[in-house]
């Protein structure tokens, strides 16, 4: 049975504003939640970056919904201090929380001023920090010289449920990777041919745990203004691998994006007036395999999608 959260998009809507949407998404009937993790916004226009681990205590401590977070370990946050914060939520929330965790964007690490690795040693990292959190989350003291360095470290507040380690993963190699550690896999929506090669090979390679997907969509009452809500706060975020991975600023992504048409971002939001066509869209995505999809209104305002949502899009959804 696909269950169906509400995305938290730290990029674009100011903590407190955020804090009252997810409030309200609850309200609205979804059943979970989701929240990026962000230094940078994706542009100018979306103009936000909250700190992640600061607003997930206090929606977790106002609302009853399950909630996870999208982390990068090893340049900007220290593995020891993920295992730390992430241990410190599962022990005040048991079963409540998950994080999932990936090898990051330049646009988000740059600013340690650390070099930006490659793919294969941010690659190689991330597997260093997963091997490192579960250590410190089993409650071992943990020293590692490798790609990132720990010394004797050890977490004294531990939770009584595990904290779900997810890998979030775009390309089947990144999947096929993350197979052989991950409690789980989170990827965004694509054409469906790509998502059953990324899910083919998670799942080929011994991957287990629950499926999410994020799902990027706009609704408006006439067609024009969805579509212009969606230029407007993703046109940014249109690029494959590496561009989308290696530029380090808000300003970077707004020159790259400034010839980028709405028939472009049609390939990364689902766009459209009639909340039934969503429906069938995100129907579309259960049938593919997909145990918990995230719907992720790409507007600023949530108000209006949350009220159509809880009226009309999740019914539907849950009585199919």
């Amino acid at each position: 049975m696909t269950t169906y959260g509400f995305h938290a998009s730290h990029e674009q809507i100011s903590p407190s504003r955020l804090l009252a949407d997810v409030r309200t998404a609850e309200q609205a009937g979804f059943d979970m939640a989701m929240s990026s993790d962000h230094f940078s916004p994706w542009s100018e226009r979306q103009g936000h970056s909250g700190f992640t681990l600061s607003w997930l205590g206090a929606a977790l401590a106002t609302t009853s919904l399950r909630i996870g977070s999208v982390n990068a370990p090893g340049q900007r946050y220290h593995p020891a201090i993920v295992a730390q914060a992430t241990a410190t939520l599962g022990e005040m929330f048991p079963g409540r929380y998950w994080v999932a965790l990936g090898s990051g964007q330049a646009m988000n690490e740059h600013v340690t001023g650390d070099p930006w690795p490659t793919k294969d040693v941010r690659q190689r990292r991330l597997e260093e920090c997963v091997d490192v959190i579960r250590r410190l989350h089993a409650g071992h003291e943990v020293t590692h010289d490798g790609l990132v360095t720990v010394d004797r470290a050890r977490l004294y507040d531990l939770p009584s449920t595990p904290v779900p380690l997810l890998a979030t993963a775009i390309t089947p190699p990144t999947a096929a990777r993350a197979a052989t550690w991950a409690d789980g896999m989170i990827t965004i929506n694509q054409p469906h041919d790509k998502l059953r090669a990324v899910v083919g090979a998670y799942r080929d390679g011994g991957g287990k745990g629950p499926l999410a997907l994020q799902v990027h969509l706009s609704w408006a009452p006439d067609k024009a203004e969805a579509e212009a809500i969606a230029h407007d706060q993703w046109r940014s975020n249109v690029f494959d691998a590496p561009l989308s991975l290696d530029l380090p600023t808000a300003e970077h992504f707004d020159v790259a994006s400034r010839d980028v048409t709405v028939d472009t971002v049609r390939g990364a939001v689902r766009i459209s007036a009639d909340p039934a066509r969503h429906v069938g869209w995100i129907h579309e995505y259960t049938e593919l395999g997909f145990d918990e999809i995230y719907l992720h209104f790409v507007g600023q305002d949530q108000a209006r999608w949350l009220d159509v949502a809880g009226s009309t899009v999740l019914p539907a959804l849950k009585e199919a």
